[in-house]
């Protein structure tokens, strides 16, 4: 075992220090300063305190040395259902969606959903996350048979046990053909009923009117994301959809965020121009639909080039993938993107475009104390997290994934020896 290795099961082992200097470290700050080499970090209370070379510490405090490899944030996970559901294929373990209508075929508008309500801090995915190096992760409301194109409001937490999330919330809104089914199957009338939900929010469709789609509670916080309020999240792909979106959100004045965007790239200078964040999958080449003809892997490095704010979202399973994000920014990179623009993908973009920057998704003297130390560069697959501390808190790098591999692995012991089976825990208990 290595001097490293020692010292971070060390670490690991003392879950509730708060003083640490992770010293000699490739540091990845995330910020305008970049990467800083052979540089020390000095964490207390939870918070950095210091960065720099040849930092100092009290007698307590846990010393790692980096040996040089790279530290950076925590990562951000993506647009998931981590601690909202358990089993995808079973749905009483889902609650990502709400679908008050299903059955009766009638659309319910309900932006006042809130998934977070739901968040369960002990799910088993938490841990199999983090140990890859993801802190953070945006609960999505998901669109569903018997809801609307709206669907609900999410928000940001932090995978590190604490039931609450963090920040503002986000409101979600899916448009596009995978969403045409629930506005009698055309995307045309997408745009008619968001300018009817705006009408009601104004007072220009009384609330006892038999055509109100919104209920009280509803109005009110359809009510926040106007007029420059809340961030919006729009799943849409298709060029021609994205500049409808453009004029809608200008029209109303809504702070939109696309996830998705496939053909983003199509539309990059008007994106920046109206500071609209793009959470692209840089996996997308081949057309997946019709929405998606134009998929691009350099679609991340066009939309950068053009000044675009770049982060990442997975499509399909993200929940129980999200450590699989960092293959997304790094196969972004290798289709153009600057490494630089790549992390900042997964720490401080996100992080400013959701309203946590000021504490999370960079090293900066100040901030939570957040900060994964990598084998290898963090943008390749080959490369893992050693260890993760969240608040300074050194994590136990474990999950229910390691343990069960950590039980088959070990050598069964005969049953005429009075061995179990692997399945039972090697204390025979």
């Amino acid at each position: 075992m290595t001097a490293l290795a020692g010292a971070l099961l060390l670490s690991a082992g003392v879950a509730h220090a708060q003083d640490v200097l992770i010293r000699n470290a490739t540091v990845h700050t995330a910020t305008a300063q970049g990467t800083l080499q052979n540089s020390d970090v000095l964490v207390s209370g939870g918070v950095i305190r210091a960065i720099g070379k040849s930092l100092s510490a009290g007698a307590n405090a846990q010393v790692i040395d980096a040996q040089g490899r790279p530290l950076t944030p925590t990562l951000f996970g993506g647009i998931t259902e981590i601690g909202l559901e358990e089993v995808s294929g079973e749905r009483s373990t889902v609650d990502a969606s709400v679908g008050l209508g299903a059955g009766s075929k009638e659309m319910t508008v309900r932006p006042e959903f809130d998934v977070t309500l739901a968040y369960n801090p002990d799910s088993m995915l938490v841990p199999v996350e983090r140990i890859e190096g993801i802190g953070w992760t945006l609960l999505g409301a998901n669109t569903t048979e018997g809801g609307s194109i709206i669907g609900g409001q999410g928000g940001l937490v932090r995978l590190d046990g604490s039931p609450d999330p963090i920040g503002p919330r986000v409101l979600f809104v899916n448009l596009g053909s995978d969403a045409a089914g629930l506005t009698g199957n055309s995307r045309a009338a997408q745009w008619m009923l968001l300018d009817q939900l705006v009408d009601e929010v104004r007072g220009r469709i009384p609330q006892d009117s038999h055509a109100a789609l919104l209920t009280p509670a509803g109005r009110a916080t359809l009510a926040k994301y106007l007029d420059g309020g809340g961030r919006v999240v729009v799943s849409v792909h298709r060029a021609a959809d994205i500049r409808q979106l453009l004029r809608w959100s200008a029209k109303h004045n809504v702070r939109v965020a696309i996830a998705g965007g496939s053909e983003a790239w199509k539309l990059a200078p008007q994106l920046a121009a109206a500071k609209v964040p793009v959470f692209v999958n840089p996996l997308a080449n081949l057309p997946a639909n019709f929405d998606e003809i134009n998929a691009t892997m350099e679609n991340a490095a066009r939309l950068r080039a053009a000044g675009v704010a770049v982060s990442f979202a997975q499509e399909g399973d993200a929940s129980h993938n999200a450590r699989k994000i960092r293959q997304l920014a790094g196969n972004a990179v290798a289709n153009g993107l600057p490494w630089e623009d790549g992390l900042a993908g997964l720490t401080r973009v996100p992080a400013e475009t959701f309203g946590v920057a000021d504490r999370l998704g960079s090293i900066v003297v100040g901030k939570r104390a957040d900060l994964v130390l990598w084998s290898g560069d963090p943008l390749e697959v080959s490369a893992v997290a050693m260890q993760v501390w969240l608040d300074g808190r050194a994590i136990p790098m474990r999950s229910r994934q390691t343990e069960l591999r950590d039980r088959y692995l070990r050598a069964a012991t005969p049953p005429e020896a009075g061995g179990l089976p692997r399945a039972y825990p090697a204390s025979g208990k």
